[in-house]
């Protein structure tokens, strides 16, 4: 198993001006992860909120904990379409899906992007991509895309699928799980501490830095887990057998009462056992990562970003996945560790998401920011959180689907969502009455302000944006009767 964060050297970070040097940018993104399987966020959350799969059933994670302690977490950040591809576009080019190319899964990303690797590439940094991208359509699992996207060395990108066991070869890196006819799959196939995924995309970030630590650098860590199957190596696959995992208060809804986006699934999975222990496998490989960080001393020179694409409902309102704006389906991890210039153990509680990722880290680096980017700026709140009154708490998301596809759209804030969908009556979710998300408030009159404020904001962001949701369908007319 691999070492904690804890076993490794007590030495404290000494902070250095960032303006003396380019600092490097590692990003650390998870698939499907549920927020709740953080120790961080847990700490967040009231008892009955923070362990809804029963007492005690939860995994420690101290290496990303550590990165929260000493950095700064958004507790309100989401995907602004939580599936796969559309985040990851929005993610690195600043830009709403609907302008990306990448509205929905398996397509590809549209050739004018700039992403925010095109830009510090150019501006000298080392730029690599390792794991899962899914941002060059149907291609599975299509190693090292032909097209880079700013990512200068994407050796081991590889576009689709959430394989368990890789290899290295005299032709480049392969799937070393397969059928009888060689056909790659998601099986173990005895994979262990060099071969299971996580492990073997961690050690080609370290080989990578190891190889360009000389110069500012920028890797993006694309981890395919813990999106299923659920599937982890030994140890990982006994540690959390011994749960006795409880169905969650939301578990048992009555489908006919809710909304079309929270219909409850047939028979979801009960046991997170194989879940939780992927969550641990990568707690112990992002220690792994930032012990070798310190040990090179460039743990204080390099802006750390834990992250994920969307979450996994695992059994919340009888659901599995993702997809809708619950949210353990949209909220996502982030957690910003940089101490040379971010408080220690500071909160950030207003909404952002995906799109604004882009921006801000540019700024941050002080970079410029390319006019296409969309996404909001909050780079000033990394270095001075306490001034979270002063911004604007919003965000928009919308489902996943092309013109004409798309089932709900919807404005966020650190309390509210205002959900539309064409298929159901606004919806207006108050997460502070009702954190399980059980109750429509939309005919409240004591809501009526909050309504009217949402609706304009939603407005304002389909007229800014273009979103073609919002023109000329039920939502669009369910907006208008808002307003």
């Amino acid at each position: 198993m691999l070492l904690s964060l804890f076993q490794c050297s007590e030495k404290e970070i000494e902070k250095n001006d960032a303006s003396e040097f380019k600092p490097n940018l590692l990003i650390i993104q998870t698939d499907e992860h549920n927020f709740r399987t953080l120790g961080c966020y847990r700490e967040q959350l009231s008892q009955e909120q923070a362990f809804i799969w029963g007492d005690g059933n939860n995994v420690e994670t101290p290496n990303i904990d550590y990165l929260a302690k000493n950095g700064v977490l958004f507790t309100k950040y989401y995907a602004a379409t939580p599936v796969c591809s559309p985040s990851r576009g929005t993610l690195i080019s600043g830009m709403y899906p609907q302008h990306t190319g990448v509205p929905k899964n398996d397509l590809p990303l549209n050739d004018n992007i700039v992403s925010y690797s095109e830009v510090l590439k150019n501006q000298g940094y080392k730029t690599g991509f390792i794991g899962k991208w899914h941002l060059d359509g149907t291609g599975k699992p299509q190693w090292e895309p032909e097209r880079k996207f700013g990512f200068a060395d994407n050796r081991y990108m590889y576009n689709r699928g959430h394989w368990k066991k890789m290899e290295d070869t005299s032709e480049g890196p392969i799937v070393a799980a397969t059928n009888e006819n060689g056909t790659p799959n998601y099986d173990l196939d005895g994979a262990d501490e060099t071969t299971f995924t996580t492990d073997f995309l961690t050690d080609k970030t370290i080989a990578y830095i190891e190889e360009n630590k000389e110069h500012p650098f920028s890797m993006y860590l694309s981890y395919p887990d813990p999106h299923g199957p659920d599937k982890v190596r030994p140890p990982y696959d006994v540690m959390y057998t011994h749960m006795n995992f409880e169905k969650p208060r939301t578990f048992n809804l009555d489908a006919s009462i809710v909304p079309s986006w929270a219909k409850p699934e047939k028979n979801p999975k009960l046991t997170h056992d194989q879940y939780f222990g992927m969550v641990k496998c990568i707690d112990d490989n992002v220690g792994k990562l930032i012990t070798y960080l310190r040990d090179n001393k460039l743990l204080d020179k390099t802006i750390i970003v834990f992250t994920s694409d969307h979450g996994d409902l695992r059994a919340e309102h009888g659901k599995h996945n993702k997809g809708n704006p619950l949210e353990a389906s949209a909220k996502i991890p982030f957690v910003v560790y940089y101490p040379a210039k971010i408080p220690a153990g500071t909160v950030v509680k207003n909404a952002f998401n995906t799109v604004d990722f882009a921006p801000t880290f540019l700024t941050f680096m002080n970079q410029e920011v390319p006019a296409q980017m969309e996404g909001r700026d909050f780079s000033e709140l990394l270095t001075n959180p306490g001034n979270q009154e002063n911004w604007e708490d919003i965000t928009f998301m919308r489902s996943t689907g092309l013109p004409g596809e798309g089932n709900w759209v919807a404005a966020v804030t650190s309390r509210y969502k205002l959900i539309l969908s064409k298929s159901d009556e606004p919806w207006l979710i108050d997460m502070e009455t009702d954190p399980d998300e059980l109750i429509n408030f939309i005919d409240e009159t004591s809501k009526v302000a909050v309504i009217k404020e949402l609706a304009n904001k939603l407005n304002g962001y389909a007229e800014m944006h273009s979103d073609p949701f919002l023109q000329g369908t039920k939502m669009a007319d369910d907006l208008n009767k808002l307003l």
